[in-house]
């Protein structure tokens, strides 16, 4: 009997080379997942992104804020199965239970645009590190994306916003930011929140030529970061200078100690401005405490500021160390008068600060009882069903910046940013006029709150405005 041949040698050796090519795609192409970009754009081509490191980044298909009503749950499902129409009703319902919720709002919009061309902005807010202030930015933006949808959109068309959170860290910020430059849909961003994040965020926004305005990042060293950064909050510049005038005018104590965080860009940036500007109105400060600094004790370092001359003490801390500054007003007891920068303006240094905090003066760059009448006052109150702060203002005036840019003939990335830049821009936001200086700044004064007695933010004390001290 004869025996059958098996193929020729060659014929393995041409299976082998095609199951190995075969791996070597699977392993190099097929691990890196494009992920969809909520909202338009096309996939992104990156490894971890989308829900992953980068922290979510949603118009509607993902709940970001904890504890949502369970038709906020039904409204994101629709939305992600494309059923835009139900998406819309769950939403609606959803604002019937919790009327203060920016997120319900924001995926109402961009649900009832559903597949129409929209033009897509991006929100990056703190929402896995400090709930509250994220909330306070995402209802400025909020506002006024209903606003101008209500009345027709930019030019006819609709604007849709992203949400994302970075974490309100520097690599979060990367992260985020190399996302939203990757999507081309994105025209435009307002952000991030903490000084630190906006620096390190910076850089990627101008080599994509994407726009970022940030409605709460005051560190100085912001201005010389490029031509697409900007900002509508003022500069820790004018908050230092303003302080400063107020201590030695007002309090005519010339001797100040300083309460900083030395791991922040935001603190290290107001404690500078503001030594240089007390120095210049006649003042010294007498003493530097790290609110940071391992074995921190606001007694012991209260004691030994004052004993080096310390009559005033300013508290420039971050949200990171607002708890140590609070410490610092409970030792002090009103021994000595109190002043901060934007970040103590908390609703955790009325209640937690109390009656220890009562006097304190807080420079914040709005303040809604000293603009009672403005049209974005009533209508904040009338959507929201009460007052809101300085970051939910300075955010309304981020977007309403970009939907003025957006319809000024140019949608584009570098369209935005070259009507930002022209001298003669300007449009009228919660604070007033808009304007942007060369640098990306933001020429606008800051507004001096005390913490008073009254009932206005729910506890026994408020933030009143000092007349005459903006």
């Amino acid at each position: 009997m004869s025996q059958r041949s098996g193929p020729p040698p060659i014929v393995y050796i041409i299976l082998f080379l095609m199951l190995l090519g075969g791996g070597i795609y699977w392993f190099f192409f097929r691990q890196s997942t494009p992920v969809t970009f909520p909202g338009g754009g096309g996939p992104i081509s990156l490894p971890g992104m989308g829900m992953g490191s980068s922290g979510p980044i949603s118009t509607g298909n993902t709940v970001l804020v904890p504890d949502s009503t369970a038709a906020k749950q039904a409204g994101v499902a629709a939305m992600a199965a494309g059923n835009y129409t139900d998406a819309v009703q769950q939403f609606q319902q959803s604002l019937q239970q919790d009327p203060n919720d920016p997120e319900a709002l924001i995926y109402l919009n961009n649900a009832r645009i559903g597949t129409q061309p929209a033009y897509t902005i991006a929100v990056i807010a703190p929402l896995s590190q400090a709930l509250n202030p994220a909330e306070e930015l995402m209802r400025g933006v909020a506002q006024a994306q209903n606003q101008v949808n209500q009345t027709g959109g930019i030019n006819g068309v609709p604007l849709k916003v992203a949400i994302a959170d970075d974490s309100n860290t520097a690599d979060g910020a990367k992260r985020v930011a190399q996302a939203l430059v990757k999507d081309s849909a994105i025209v435009g961003v307002v952000g991030h929140f903490g000084s630190e994040a906006s620096l390190a965020a910076g850089p990627l926004y101008e080599a994509g030529q994407l726009v970022m305005i940030s409605p709460t990042s005051t560190s100085v060293a912001l201005s010389g970061v490029g031509n697409y950064v900007f900002r509508t909050v003022p500069s820790d510049k004018v908050t230092a200078s303003a302080l400063s005038r107020y201590q030695v005018n007002q309090i005519r104590q010339p001797k100040a100690a300083i309460f900083f965080n030395s791991q922040s860009d935001y603190s290290q940036s107001l404690k500078n401005e503001f030594s240089t500007a007390l120095l210049l109105d006649g003042g010294e400060v007498v003493a530097e405490v790290d609110l940071a600094a391992a074995g921190f004790s606001a007694s012991a370092q209260l004691q030994q500021a004052v004993q080096q001359g310390a009559q005033v003490l300013v508290l420039l801390s971050n949200t990171a160390t607002l708890d140590q500054a609070l410490q610092v007003v409970q030792v002090n007891q009103k021994q000595r008068p109190l002043l901060g920068g934007d970040s103590l303006y908390n609703i955790k240094l009325l209640d937690v600060g109390g009656e220890n905090a009562a006097g304190m003066v807080v420079a914040v760059p709005w303040h809604i009882l000293a603009n009672p009448n403005s049209p974005f006052t009533s209508a904040a109150r009338q959507l929201w069903g009460g007052d809101v702060n300085w970051r939910t203002a300075m955010a309304y005036d981020a977007t309403q910046a970009l939907i003025t840019a957006l319809g000024q003939g140019n949608p584009s990335r570098t369209g935005v940013q070259q009507a930002l830049a022209q001298s003669g821009f300007s449009t009228t936001g919660a604070t007033g006029m808009i304007r942007f200086l060369p640098s990306g700044d933001r020429n606008a004064p800051v507004q001096l709150v005390r913490v008073a007695p009254g009932t206005r933010a729910g506890g026994q004390f408020e933030f009143d405005p000092i007349a005459g001290q903006n």
